[in-house]
């Protein structure tokens, strides 16, 4: 690994919100990053505007083909194995349990859970297999990207909730297993973020104004990335297990 990087990331959802911003305070910190999203064009507007520092994959995160291509292509870009895995990609769902579509259910499950437990069962096993000094030399982290909704109960997002309160336990389960190991597992639960996620989780222009009336000023990307970069910029032997972050003014949920 070139000396220029003094650890590797591998960043999923990172083409907005709290993936790109993510992904910029890494690179700004001297972390390389391989990013993955769905947005070809906007992974190679970041590529040429961060330059070596950040390597795209385009593919669905939830898809094992992509997930492979990820791991692959730290090593080919920077010679080394990624000791940070951030587990970001996701999709919102607003509306209530009695009124979810389950169809559309179905796909934020495959996306929310099933992908993400992929990437956390790949991540581990990589970071256990490769780390290129053992613990306590030098840290390794998994960061999970959860939500305010996976601990409390939302009655404006149930369902989309209920996929966080599973990841939320796959990130504990993963902690208590890679303990041992000096592998450090992290969830971060934002409140409310504005990005585009309010958009794709069918949330009109009206609610998104009622929220900044009520809780704001709301949350940015870079307020969630700023938490990400503290947990892994700990000493090896210090591990951040799980910090809430939400507006000043956001009361519920």
């Amino acid at each position: 690994m070139s000396e220029q990087y003094h650890r590797l990331a591998i960043v999923t959802g990172a083409t907005s919100g709290i993936g790109e911003a993510t992904v910029r305070k890494f690179i700004s910190a001297g972390i390389g990053v391989v990013g993955n999203g769905r947005n070809h064009e906007k992974l190679s507007a970041l590529e040429k505007e961060l330059g070596s520092a950040f390597h795209g994959v385009s593919g669905d995160a939830a898809d094992p083909s992509t997930l492979d291509k990820l791991f692959l292509s730290v090593n080919q870009h920077f010679g080394q194995s990624a000791d940070i895995v951030v587990a970001n990609a996701g999709q919102g769902l607003g509306g209530s349990v009695k009124e979810a579509d389950l169809e559309k259910f179905e796909h934020i499950l495959k996306i929310n859970v099933t992908g993400t437990l992929a990437l956390l069962q790949k991540g581990a096993k990589q970071m256990i297999k490769d780390r290129s000094a053992p613990y306590p030399e030098s840290p390794a982290d998994i960061v999970v990207v959860g939500s305010i909704v996976g601990r409390h109960i939302s009655p404006f997002s149930g369902v989309y909730g209920a996929t966080k309160f599973a990841v939320h336990a796959l990130a504990e389960a993963l902690r208590r297993e890679l303990a041992g190991e000096g592998v450090r597992v992290s969830l971060v639960e934002p409140g409310f973020v504005l990005s585009g996620f309010q958009a794709g989780a069918g949330y009109s222009d009206q609610q998104v104004e009622q929220f900044k009336n009520k809780f704001g000023p709301l949350l940015e990307g870079e307020d969630i990335a700023n938490a990400i970069h503290f947990i892994v910029t700990q000493p090896p032997s210090v591990h951040i297990s799980d910090i809430v972050v939400r507006p000043t003014r956001q009361d519920y949920p």
